[in-house]
């Protein structure tokens, strides 16, 4: 038993120091933002280009054509897109990015450490046999409590239900970006999309929930006009 649990708990030390190495990096690109934070997304979103081009050349990617190339890199494309736009915005543009890059790692974060620690059903056992409805719980609370932690901070008044709301529903879509990856590689017959950041495998693994719930910020951001937060 301490063997299995030893072994579950393995890569948490590389993750922790992969961490805090990236997560530094990325608060100061999006604080300063400008070409700072241009450039940071540009150099993502190149990256996860290239990625996506490795994996489409896989032996596995059976039907790999034109077509779904050209889909991965127009999903990174917008998504990218998103996140400028969503930054661009000079009066709530920097607390809008802080907010939702804070619930997308609170999310990751909960739903690691409840998964690990408390196992149970599969979430989707065909798509990612890792994951758990236990973790996904986790993350989601994990990405409310923060959201209502940090809201506070990021902007003179927040309505607390509609923090808990707009959190709620970035954890979410940060979660079926995850299992959208998931299932991608799931289909490629690989586990991690690169070996680039140690304990957590490649861009795509470490950005799939940025990548989904950038859109969906982009989209509220828009609906709400500019100069708005996120959860007002």
């Amino acid at each position: 038993m301490s063997e299995r649990r030893a072994l579950r708990w393995s890569d948490l030390g590389l993750r922790v120091v992969s961490a805090a190495v990236l997560a530094p990096i990325a608060l100061a690109c999006i604080w300063l933002g400008g070409v700072a934070f241009t450039v940071l997304v540009a150099a993502a979103a190149l990256g996860l280009a290239v990625e996506w081009l490795m994996l489409c050349r896989l032996p596995t990617a059976r039907g790999g054509g034109a077509l779904p190339r050209m889909a991965g890199i127009a999903y990174v494309a917008l998504a990218a897109a998103a996140l400028v736009l969503v930054r661009g915005d000079p009066i709530a543009g920097r607390a809008n990015v802080v907010f939702l890059v804070l619930i997308v790692w609170a999310g990751d974060i909960g739903a690691y450490l409840v998964g690990r620690m408390l196992g149970g059903p599969r979430l989707a056992p065909r798509i990612s046999p890792g994951k758990t409805w236990s973790g996904a719980a986790g993350g989601l609370l994990a990405a409310i409590g923060v959201g209502l932690a940090a809201a506070p901070f990021l902007a003179d008044a927040a309505s607390g239900w509609r923090t808990a709301l707009v959190s709620a529903i970035i954890g979410i879509v940060a979660q079926a970006g995850d299992l959208l990856e998931s299932f991608v590689k799931r289909r490629l017959e690989v586990k991690d999309s690169s070996q680039l950041i140690p304990g957590h495998g490649g861009l795509f693994d470490r950005l799939d929930g940025v990548l989904s719930s950038a859109l969906a910020a982009a989209a509220l951001a828009l609906a709400l006009g500019r100069g708005v937060v996120l959860w007002q």
